[in-house]
């Protein structure tokens, strides 16, 4: 079976994201090296974008149905997005930081191996399936991204020199970011009233996926009304960071939840 390869993708996308940060910090190529970095950097996300299409295709299924299915698409959005970040802005602590924890998703894989069923259960047999969880899986990526450098901006306050720049990388990506939440949260609406019949029950995850929605809001509500107390505003984007690890891992723990439907399977 593919995942038994997953190693040998894995491996190889690693290597060449860690050849990727290495060239973009240490001009070997003078004026070239930033170029040859992102070049490589695009090498290993196809090489883990080709693992993700063949296991969706031997599975005769979307692989979203896990834990370690939604890691893989993690570790394939975060250097996406480092990528189209460092084009556009270029700062190389967030392209390093990209890669680095898209790493870290594919290395948990390696440590929590899985037993991948080919079986959706009927409610998962939808056609809004595979477009709700594509659009999160994004906005958490973007909205995860830029919580983290909610934090760089606090220990730049309190430790360090502070720079607007920060600040504006993170509205950008919250603004991405929260975009796809939306779209993800209504697509997933328009799931549950075919497959339940009901837009919106409040089951634990449709709750706690509201109270990310909402965080995310209020910082940009935050942003726009107040320039100028940026340490609030790192605060706020920080513990938002929070409520979307609740609602993406933690609630697989909460025992209100282990008979939602929302909740991966392990």
């Amino acid at each position: 079976m593919i995942w038994d390869l997953f190693k040998y993708f894995a491996i190889s996308a690693m290597v060449l994201w860690i050849i990727s940060v290495f060239v973009v910090y240490v001009p070997i190529f003078k004026n070239k090296s930033e170029n040859i970095g992102v070049f490589i950097s695009i090498i290993g996300l196809i090489i883990l974008i080709v693992f993700t299409g063949i296991l969706w295709y031997q599975l005769q299924r979307p692989p979203m149905r896990t834990l370690g299915e939604t890691r893989i698409w993690y570790s394939l959005f975060l250097p996406l997005i480092g990528i189209l970040s460092y084009k556009r802005w270029k700062f190389k602590w967030f392209f390093a930081y990209s890669m680095g924890l898209a790493i870290v998703f594919l290395c948990i894989n390696f440590l929590k191996p899985e037993n991948f069923s080919k079986t959706l259960m009927p409610a998962l047999q939808s056609p809004w399936f595979v477009p709700h969880v594509i659009v999160y899986m994004f906005a958490y990526a973007l909205l995860g991204a830029s919580s983290i450098i909610g934090f760089k901006g606090l220990f730049q306050i309190n430790f360090s020199k502070f720079s607007s720049k920060t600040i504006i990388l993170a509205d950008n990506l919250v603004f991405i970011g929260f975009s796809f939440l939306t779209a993800g949260l209504l697509f997933g609406a328009l799931w549950a009233k075919e497959a339940w019949g009901h837009y919106w029950t409040w089951d634990p995850k449709e709750t706690w996926a509201f109270l990310t929605w909402a965080s995310y809001l209020a910082y940009m509500h935050f942003s726009f009304f107040t320039k100028k107390k940026e340490k609030t505003k790192l605060w706020i984007l920080s513990l938002a960071f929070i409520v979307l690890m609740i609602c993406w891992f933690g609630i697989n723990y909460l025992p209100a939840a282990q008979n939602s439907v929302h909740v991966y399977s392990n």
